[in-house]
C-alpha cells in the first residue's frame, strides 16, 4: 500500500466572501499521476495555490510527507520538494533553452547570484538529458522566444524536472496545444510518471482519458466523487454538473 505524498484535511479557502475551497480533504499516493476535473470555479487551480503556499487557507490543514506544510512560505515548501508548472509558459525569450534549464537549476539550489556560474560537467549532462527528455535537444541553444507554444510548454516542464521535485504539480498543460503536441505531452508525462509523482489541472478530457489513472472531480471547492475515467465519466452528478457543460461548450464551439 503506498503512503499519500499530498493530502489536504478540512482545507477551506475563501476570497471576499466566495468560498473556492470548502472543508476540502484530498490525497494523492506516491508515484501516481492524478488528474483533477471540475468546472470553472471548482477550486482546481486554488488547491495547487494552497499546496505550494500561494494562498493560506481559512481553515485546515496541508501535509506533505506527514509533515504539515500549512502557512510555510512557497520557497520553504519548494525546497521541500514541491515544483508547479503554471498554465501559461514562464521563459525567459532572451535566453537559450539551456540558460532557462540552467537558471531553474540554480534557483533550486539557492545560488540565484551565481546565474553566469559555470555548472560542473555532471549538472551539465543533467540539463542537456532534461532536454533530451522534453524533446528540446536540438534546439538547446536556440533562443527560446523562437519556440512554439508547446515547445515552451515542453521547456517549462522541464525547468520543473530539473530541479528534481518529488511532487510536480502542472496546470493545465495542453492549453493553446495542436493535436500533435498535446499527444506528445502525453507521453511526455507518462514517461515522467515512471520516477514522480505527478497532479495535474485539466479540462481536455480526450488528453485526461490518454494520462489519467486515477481522476478527482471538484466542486464547488468540494470533491465531488474519484475514480477511473470510465467511473467519472458515468457518474450521474459529474455528467450532469461537469461533462454535460463541456460537451455543451464544444458543440457551440
Amino acid at each position: 500500500m503506498r503512503n499519500a505524498i499530498i493530502r489536504t484535511e478540512d482545507v477551506t479557502v475563501e476570497f471576499d466572501g466566495f468560498r473556492a475551497l470548502n472543508s476540502l480533504n484530498f490525497s494523492v499516493d506516491e508515484g501516481e499521476l492524478r488528474v483533477v476535473i471540475g468546472p470553472n470555479g471548482a477550486g482546481k487551480t486554488t488547491l495547487l495555490d494552497v499546496i505550494c503556499g500561494q494562498v493560506k487557507p481559512l481553515g485546515g490543514r496541508v501535509l506533505f510527507k506527514d509533515q504539515d506544510i500549512t502557512g510555510l512560505p512557497e520557497y520553504r515548501i519548494s525546497g521541500m520538494g514541491i515544483g508547479r508548472k503554471f498554465q501559461t509558459p514562464s521563459v525567459f525569450d532572451n535566453l537559450t533553452p539551456y540558460q532557462n534549464m540552467e537558471l531553474s537549476w540554480h534557483q533550486n539550489k539557492r545560488v540565484f547570484q551565481s546565474l553566469f556560474a559555470s555548472v560542473s560537467s555532471s549538472t551539465h549532462e543533467q540539463i542537456l538529458g532534461v532536454l533530451e527528455h522534453v524533446g528540446l535537444a536540438e534546439k538547446a541553444y536556440q533562443p527560446a522566444g523562437a519556440l512554439s507554444h508547446g515547445e515552451k510548454q515542453w521547456l517549462e516542464i522541464g525547468m520543473v524536472i530539473v530541479q528534481d521535485p518529488d511532487l510536480l504539480l502542472i496546470d493545465e498543460p495542453v492549453a493553446g496545444m495542436t493535436d500533435d503536441e498535446t499527444e506528445k505531452t502525453a507521453q511526455l508525462l507518462l514517461s515522467i510518471a515512471q520516477d514522480q509523482t505527478i497532479l495535474v489541472i485539466e479540462h481536455d478530457m480526450d488528453f485526461v482519458k490518454q494520462i489519467a489513472q486515477k481522476v478527482t472531480v471538484l466542486h464547488e471547492g468540494a470533491l465531488l466523487c474519484e475514480g477511473t475515467v470510465a467511473e467519472v465519466q458515468r457518474n450521474p452528478q459529474v455528467v450532469q454538473i461537469y461533462l454535460g457543460r463541456e460537451r455543451q461548450a464544444n458543440a457551440q464551439g
